[in-house]
C-alpha cells in the first residue's frame, strides 16, 4: 500500500512520469495478463521506471514482481505511448517478451491479486482495452499509435 501511495505522490510530482509493460507470450498461444488490487480488470504486468534504472532493468524486476517470470533473452521494444489515462505525463514503454522463466504463479499480494497465463483467442473478462489493443498490434502487425 505504501509503494502505491508512492506512486501516486511521485506521480503527481514529477515532470514526467515512464513506466514499462510486457507482453510475455509463451509460444503456445499464452499471455500473461495480471488483476491488481487497486485497478479494476487485467492488465499487463508492469511499473514504473525508477531512478538510476535502465527501461530493461525495470521491466525485468517489474515482471519479477508482478509475474515471477525471469528474462532470459533480450526483449524487444514494441513501441512507446503516451498514456493520457494515467495523466498527461505519463508515458509507457512496451515490450514483448518471448524469452524467459516463469516459476508459476506468484502469490497474491495487496499489489497483485493474480497473474496468469490465458489464451490469446480467449482472454478473461475485463481485460482493458489497452491490453487488448497493444495485443492486436503486435499479433497482427498493426501500426502501434501514438497513445495508449
Amino acid at each position: 500500500m505504501l509503494r502505491w501511495l508512492a506512486h501516486i505522490y511521485w506521480r503527481m510530482k514529477r515532470g514526467l512520469t515512464l513506466g514499462v509493460r510486457g507482453v510475455v507470450l509463451d509460444g503456445r498461444g499464452g499471455v500473461l495478463l495480471v488483476r491488481h488490487g487497486y485497478a479494476r480488470g487485467w492488465h499487463l504486468p508492469g511499473g514504473g521506471v525508477e531512478p538510476g534504472e535502465t527501461m530493461l532493468e525495470a521491466l525485468g524486476r517489474e515482471l519479477e514482481e508482478e509475474g515471477n517470470v525471469a528474462l532470459t533473452g533480450a526483449p524487444v521494444l514494441h513501441g512507446m505511448f503516451l498514456n493520457p489515462h494515467a495523466s498527461s505525463r505519463d508515458h509507457v514503454a512496451v515490450y514483448v517478451v518471448r524469452a524467459f522463466d516463469w516459476k508459476g504463479p506468484p502469490k497474491p499480494n495487496l499489489e497483485i491479486r493474480e497473474a496468469a497465463f490465458f489464451p490469446l483467442d480467449a482472454l478473461p473478462e475485463g481485460t482493458t482495452a489497452g491490453t487488448r489493443r497493444r495485443l492486436e498490434e503486435i499479433l497482427h502487425g498493426k501500426e502501434p499509435p501514438a497513445r495508449w
